[in-house]
């Protein structure tokens, strides 16, 4: 929890609170649904929590915004975002439906009521979003074809809407089809902690 604060500093008590209690909440679910290797979960806070927020880092998600997680596992990027960003309205979405009972579990146990869960494929999901989130689902261009039916319209520029993506690497062959659209965040740039050396947030524009 304090790698949390080491980087953000403003949190209220009750984002504190809601972040402290993600390790006994997931702790206790890991243990009868594995959404987190058992590796991993030792290292919770700086792999999962700081690392969905990293999105934080590189944009505000406007009050009232709605943000759809796409393959969100065990909630993430999309619990710790909501912890964040209270007000912006979250639709974490997985192929798998024992990983959307772990997050129902979760947004119920912090009363997260600006986050909803749904056992649904991207393919399947007909809702529009300000903003699409992930986790290094599948290549970005696919990625790309799976949820740009999922924008609303109009698109405002100035929210910078579009696709927030989490991933590791060279990416560039799998940026070189979105003609210099897209932009490449070095989450080294704010985290100083090894395990990001060569992790980054992807920004696509939604049109």
């Amino acid at each position: 929890m304090k790698i949390i604060q080491k980087y953000f500093k403003n949190l209220s008590p009750l984002q504190i609170d809601r972040f402290s209690g993600l390790s006994e909440i997931y702790q206790y679910w890991n243990s009868r649904i594995n959404v987190i290797s058992r590796k991993d979960i030792e290292h919770l806070y700086t792999r999962h929590v700081l690392h969905s927020l990293a999105i934080a880092k590189v944009v505000s998600f406007p009050e009232g915004a709605d943000v759809l997680d796409v393959g969100t596992g065990g909630g993430f990027p999309g619990i710790p975002l909501a912890i964040i960003f209270p007000h912006t309205n979250f639709f974490l979405i997985d192929g798998t439906g024992k990983k959307i009972k772990v997050v129902n579990e979760v947004k119920n146990a912090l009363e997260l009521d600006n986050v909803e869960a749904a056992h649904l494929r991207a393919e399947d999901l007909k809702l529009r979003f300000n903003f699409i989130v992930s986790r290094a689902v599948t290549t970005l261009p696919e990625f790309y074809q799976l949820v740009k039916k999922n924008f609303t319209k109009p698109y405002k520029p100035n929210q910078r809407e579009g696709i927030y993506y989490l991933k590791g690497g060279d990416i560039s062959a799998e940026l070189a089809g979105f003609k210099g659209k897209s932009k490449e965040i070095h989450i080294s740039d704010f985290f100083t902690e090894p395990y990001f050396d060569t992790k980054k947030v992807i920004f696509i524009p939604s049109r």
